[in-house]
This record gives structure tokens, C-alpha cells and sequence, in this order.
């Protein structure tokens, strides 16, 4: 919705998402002059060659010109790097691998991680949390897979120091489907009535709180289904509506770019980039990709807060109050988010898994809950000590 008299875009509605804007800004081009030190542009994905540039991170004013050229590209321009060899030594990624498919067996005994945002469950195997997992079993395997300054460079670029990682393997096995292009953590967990309440300006920055990332375990032919990306799609404003849109899907699948990958090379793309994991048609490739989602460091509450006791707490007042009239359904919708944690994440997604959406419930969703069906505040207790249990499991 534009506010054409003050010239201000105020919140993105349905209307803002306009296709014909949409194909102008992808089919753009990248040329090589504009990347350095890349090796070459394929597709308009820049392809960086580690094997020549790690002498660069060794040197902090050529690290530091190579850095700003990535969060160029990641901004302003396609969205999306590639570093080939990001790993000079597969070793590390076959040691991981062992790891990933021995956890990948115990917990399809088991029954974990079930839960998946994009495919049926069952569809293909899913670590949550694989990075703590990894660590505990193989604190060696781990420090050496992760101290890899390639993928903490990429890191830097885009969030700079103090960020956080985590990470989610994904094995698509032969024969498994496409995801539907989407974009990532924030907004792009929300659906799109969700997505609509946030001004336009947290729709812009909240690409600057994540990058999303994916380190090849395998080699990645395009019949394998390596991911479908839209270079310079994270440059439409609206996008975190219009992927729920069907003309912009239909769009996306019509001009989207795949590269083949070798193991131990790795893709990191701004989180507002049009895309989705391709089609696994091989006969024989199990494509396993670890993906990475690193945080900003200034994502976080200056205080922490006791928001469960808060809860339990207020509790039988917002019931009184409610009941007798003296707070509306918007007043009490205030209270709550003054209250309780309305936000899902960081969670544990083996034990609160996203099934039935991209989110699980929220303390603020069991709050509002328990007001409008006035439980006990010893039921509430044992609701949010669940919560609390499977999002800490």
C-alpha cells in the first residue's frame, strides 16, 4: 500500500506484489567486471575459486575488499555466491557425512525428526540441529569442519563478527520432489497474512539478520536437484508476500538457474532470494546438503525476562478482566505481547517440530489460549513448562 501523497510505502499488501516489477529486477545481468575476484559468472551466480583466493584471507586489507564484494552481491546485486573448494579437504565432509548418516539412522528408528517445513514427512531425512549433534559426537570431526575460514568469511560478509550458526542437514533421496519457491527465516516463516502486519521497513531489514548457506556432501549434478535460486529476486520489496503468490511461482519456475556442485563446495545466499531445493530425478544420488543459517549478533533482548512466570502470574487477571469487559479483544492481544514470548524461535525442532506450518506454538499462543478457555494457572504452568521442555530438549 503506497501512500502516494506522502510518498511513503507503508505496509505490503497483496496489491504491492507486482509481477511485471518483479521480471524487470530478475532479469537482470551480471557481468564479470563487476566481480573481481571471482573466478567466473555462470548463470549470474558469481563462482569463486577458494583455492586461489584463501591466500586473500590471510591478508586483512584483500580479505576486507573481498568480504565488501560479497555483501555487494548479497545485497545489491544477484544474491547469491558459490565457493568452489570452500573444503580443500573432503576428508573433513566424508567424516561429517558418517556422522549425518548415522544420526539419520537412529532417529528414523527412533521416529525423530519428523517435522519438516517444506516436504511431507518421510519425504527425505532432516537433522534439527545437526550442528549440536555433530559437536557432541565428534567434537574433533566438528572443529575441523567448522574451522574453515572460507565459511566464516562468507559469514562475516554478510552479518559480520559475533554471529551464530546453526544448521539443518537435508538428504533428498532419488525420486524426491521440488520445494516451492519461497524465502527463508524471518518473514518467510510467516504466511502471508502474517507477513502483511509487519511495515514495510521490517520486511527490508529482516534480510540483514540472517544468510542462509548450504555445504555440498556430495557431488550435485543438476539432476540431483541441487537448489533452484532467481538471481536478484531479494531486491523485490514485496517478496515476502509475493512468494505465496501463483503468478510468482509460476514466474520463479520458468527462470530460475541451477548449478552443479562438487563436495565440499558451498552456496550462501541472502535469505529474501527466491528458491527452493530442485527435484531429485537421479537414479542413484542420496543429495545431502548441510544447510547453514547464521544469525546476526544484534538479534537479541537487551534483558532477559521470566516471561513464563509472567504469564502464570497475570493469568487469572486477564480472565477477570476480559470477562467482565474491561479489556478488549485488542487490549488483551496488547497485554499478551507485553507478557509472553510471541515468537516460536530458537527452538528445538526435533522435540517442537513445525508440523502443520513453518512455526510451532508460541508462549504468547498458549497464553491467549488459556484466557479465552479461562484455565487454571496450574494447567497454564504445565502448558508452558511443555513448551518450555521441547523447545530446550
Amino acid at each position: 500500500m503506497v501512500h502516494q501523497e506522502l510518498g511513503y510505502v507503508g505496509y505490503f499488501d497483496r496489491e504491492s506484489c507486482d509481477l511485471d516489477e518483479f521480471k524487470v529486477l530478475t532479469s537482470q545481468n551480471l557481468s564479470a567486471g563487476a566481480v573481481p575476484h571471482a573466478a567466473t559468472v555462470e548463470k549470474n551466480v558469481p563462482i569463486y575459486d577458494m583455492q586461489a583466493l584463501r591466500p586473500v584471507l590471510k591478508q586483512p586489507y584483500k580479505r576486507r575488499a573481498l568480504l565488501a564484494e560479497w555483501g555487494w552481491v548479497l545485497d545489491k546485486s544477484a544474491g547469491v555466491i558459490a565457493l568452489k573448494g570452500a573444503y580443500p579437504d573432503t576428508s573433513v565432509i566424508d567424516r561429517a557425512t558418517d556422522v549425518f548418516r548415522q544420526i539419520i539412522d537412529e532417529e528414523r528408528r527412533s521416529g525423530a525428526g519428523e517435522g519438516d517445513h517444506f516436504a511431507a514427512s518421510g519425504a527425505n531425512d532432516r537433522i534439527w540441529n545437526a550442528l549440536q549433534k555433530q559437536c557432541l559426537r565428534d567434537p574433533e570431526g566438528f572443529a575441523l569442519y567448522f574451522g574453515n575460514t572460507s565459511i566464516a568469511a562468507a559469514c562475516e560478509a554478510w552479518l559480520g563478527p559475533n554471529y551464530q550458526v546453526t544448521a539443518q542437514v537435508n538428504q533428498v533421496r532419488p525420486g524426491g520432489k521440488a520445494q516451492q519457491a519461497h524465502r527463508d527465516y524471518h518473514l518467510g516463516f510467516q504466511n502471508a497474512d502474517n507477513a502483511a502486519r509487519y511495515p514495510a521497513h521490517a520486511h527490508l531489514v529482516t534480510a540483514s539478520l540472517t544468510l542462509q548457506g548450504a555445504v555440498a556432501h556430495c557431488d550435485m549434478p543438476v539432476e540431483s536437484g541441487p537448489t533452484k535460486l532467481l538471481p536478484f529476486s531479494q531486491l523485490y520489496p514485496a517478496g515476502y508476500l509475493a512468494f505465496h503468490d501463483a503468478g510468482h511461482r509460476e514466474y520463479f519456475e520458468d527462470a530460475y538457474v541451477q548449478l552443479p556442485l562438487s563436495k565440499g563446495d558451498a552456496v550462501f545466499f541472502n535469505p529474501a532470494l527466491f528458491h527452493a531445493a530442485g527435484e531429485n530425478s537421479s537414479a542413484d544420488i542420496h543429495r545431502m546438503a548441510n544447510l547453514l543459517q547464521i544469525s546476526s549478533a544484534f538479534g537479541r533482548a537487551m534483558e532477559g525476562v521470566d516471561r513464563q512466570a509472567m504469564s502464570i502470574a497475570v493469568l487469572p487477571s486477564l480472565i477477570a478482566l476480559t470477562q467482565r469487559g474491561s479489556l478488549s479483544a485488542a487490549q488483551l492481544d496488547a497485554a499478551i505481547a507485553a507478557t509472553a514470548e510471541g515468537y516460536p524461535f530458537p527452538t528445538n525442532l526435533d522435540t517442537d517440530p513445525p508440523i502443520g506450518g513453518n512455526a510451532p506454538e508460541s508462549q504468547a499462543d498458549i497464553l491467549r489460549r488459556a484466557v479465552g478457555e479461562s484455565w487454571a494457572e496450574a494447567r497454564l504452568a504445565e502448558a508452558l513448562s511443555a513448551l518450555h521442555r521441547r523447545q530446550a530438549a
